[in-house]
Formats: structure tokens, sequence, C-alpha cells
């Protein structure tokens, strides 16, 4: 899956260094789907916020990501591992278009399939994205998100292997099988949709066993 912009990214830094929901800058992309969007369903009564879509070469909209909770933060070797790190509870869902492998829209070349493998891959590299180890040194970090991002594809290729378990929750109501695992740095799901999507999540400090997922009814609200 060939996309021009990633499937996660931070809000930009306010002048009072909070961050700038995202939500006010990035609901035209979602707008722009020709997809549905995912979300954790009304049983979830916290905040949510929109992330970033990700694009093909050509400006399809392809993939993007709807946060809950708290807006999570990469934090640096000084404050990792602290109090405020523990008190951070979110999770991220990721929508994906389902398509089979088909030509660009310049017919110059061909797109690759999306999958749940694909749902997967973005998810783990979104909690990838958000993870700072405890203690490594800030010109550590890129080797290790390097090497990490290409152990998430790995992973995200053998969705039958050891390190995922089958954990159901419901998707419009409906019990639905995902594709689950946990690390040290969070958790990690993906499964499909009977609305032609594949839907991925991540997320820390929030379990993932009670969640449910649904289609967001008005994606213009979160702006």
């Amino acid at each position: 899956m060939e996309t021009t912009s990633p499937g996660v990214a931070q809000a930009p830094a306010a002048e009072d260094g909070q961050q700038v929901p995202s939500a006010r800058r990035n609901v035209d992309g979602y707008l722009r789907a020709p997809f549905p969007w995912y979300g954790l369903d009304e049983a979830f009564t916290g905040p949510r916020w929109l992330m970033q879509v990700g694009t093909t070469a050509d400006g399809a909209v392809e993939h993007g990501s709807i946060g809950h909770g708290d807006e999570p933060r990469v934090r640096n070797e000084f404050v990792a591992g602290g109090d405020q790190e523990a008190k951070e509870k979110f999770a991220v869902v990721v929508t994906v278009a389902a398509h089979p492998s088909r030509r660009s829209a310049d017919g110059t070349g061909l797109l690759e399939a999306t999958s749940v493998s694909s749902a997967a891959w973005l998810a783990g590299v979104g909690l990838l994205s958000v993870t700072w180890p405890g203690q490594m040194d800030h010109s550590l970090r890129d080797d290790w998100l390097e090497q990490q991002t290409e152990t998430a594809w790995v992973l995200a290729d053998d969705l039958d292997g050891a390190h995922w378990s089958t954990l159901s929750l419901p998707v419009d109501g409906v019990p639905t099988a995902f594709h689950y695992r946990e690390s040290e740095f969070g958790w990690v799901l993906a499964g499909s949709t009977s609305a032609g999507v594949h839907v991925g999540a991540y997320g820390r400090g929030m379990s993932a066993y009670g969640l449910g997922f649904a289609v967001v009814k008005d994606i213009a609200a979160y702006a």
C-alpha cells in the first residue's frame, strides 16, 4: 500500500506550548474519502480527535486515524516512564479502504492491494510513533524506530503467527474477529468490516477488551 503521508501525526504546538487539536486542521481530508470512517462506539464518552489521512500519489484518500482519550505525545528520555506517561490513556482507530490491486489514476503503474495486514501495520507503526523507550538516548531513537517499523511490518504480514491472538469485539453491534497482540509499548489489533474497510487500532493505558467500533455518523462534527 503506497501512500504519500503517514497514517498518524502529532498536532502542532500552539503559542502557549499546548498542542492544537488536530480536528480543526484536517477534517477536509476525511470529507474527501469515498468510504466510511470508524471510531469507538457510543459506549466511549471521552474526548475524540482527528489525526491525519494518508493518500496515494494521485491524492486519493486511502486511510486515516481517529483518536480517543488523551492525545498521545512523544516524550524524551527525561520524562519517559514518569507519572505523566503512566496516566496517559488513549486508543486510536485506523480506517483503511479495502481495495484489490489496481492501476494508478494516471495508468502508469499498479497500486498495492490493501488488507487486514495493511491495517495491522499502520496501527503498529502508529503505536511506535508515540513511543519513546525509557532511558533511550535521543541519537538512538531514529535507529530504534526504523528497526521496530520493519518488525511491525513482519508481524503484520504474519497475522496467523504466534505473536497474534484472536479477540472478538463488536463492529456496528456485530461480534467480529480481530487479530490482537500486546507489547511493552501498548496493544495493536486489526480486522475487517462489512462496510468495505479494514479497521486497525492501537492504544496504551486503555484496555482493548471492552472496546467496540462503529461508523462515524458525522465526521464534520470533529471540526
